[in-house]
């Protein structure tokens, strides 16, 4: 089995844009267009991976029974960081509230990428051959691409946003 995957780098490569696309957020203010269009940006991102990797690499990796225990985690932490997000874009960028969630989804969300490099991609990548990293590289390139052009923000209603 291989230990160095191409997906498992185009993985780590989408992580290292989205902890740069956190930064940037992290430097604006209030409800500014800089603040409004990074966050759509990351959204999309956010997004687009997720389903990417979950049909690429997760549905893969759930058949594994080493890594299913460690896949299903992951799944699971998707949907919390998507419930998060929606969360963050039902709040006024302008409260104080915002920059809180944002401050908490921030490190969810790094939490996450980070315990996936560290503790599953090594444990993925020993189940991972060449024939079937080149076949989720491309399912996740090509998934990835008609999800983004379909990541919308979407918010909870306003008036569900957490306090």
């Amino acid at each position: 089995m291989k230990t160095d995957t191409k997906v498992l780098k185009r993985l780590k490569t989408d992580h290292d844009r989205q902890r740069e696309l956190l930064d940037k957020i992290a430097d604006t203010s209030g409800d500014s267009e800089e603040r409004r269009e990074l966050f759509q940006q990351l959204t999309k991102e956010l997004k687009s991976h997720a389903a990417a990797e979950e049909q690429a690499v997760y549905s893969e990796m759930l058949a594994e029974p080493e890594v299913s225990g460690e896949t299903r985690h992951s799944v699971a932490e998707h949907h919390e960081i998507d419930e998060m997000l929606n969360d963050l874009a039902a709040t006024d960028m302008d409260s104080p509230g915002w920059l809180q969630k944002f401050k908490q989804f921030d490190e969810r969300y790094r939490h996450h990428i980070n315990e996936e490099e560290d503790d599953h991609f090594p444990d993925f990548a020993e189940q991972i051959d060449d024939a079937m990293d080149k076949e989720m590289t491309q399912t996740f390139d090509n998934r990835k691409e008609v999800e983004r052009e379909q990541a919308e923000v979407t918010p909870e209603k306003a008036e569900n946003a957490k306090e």
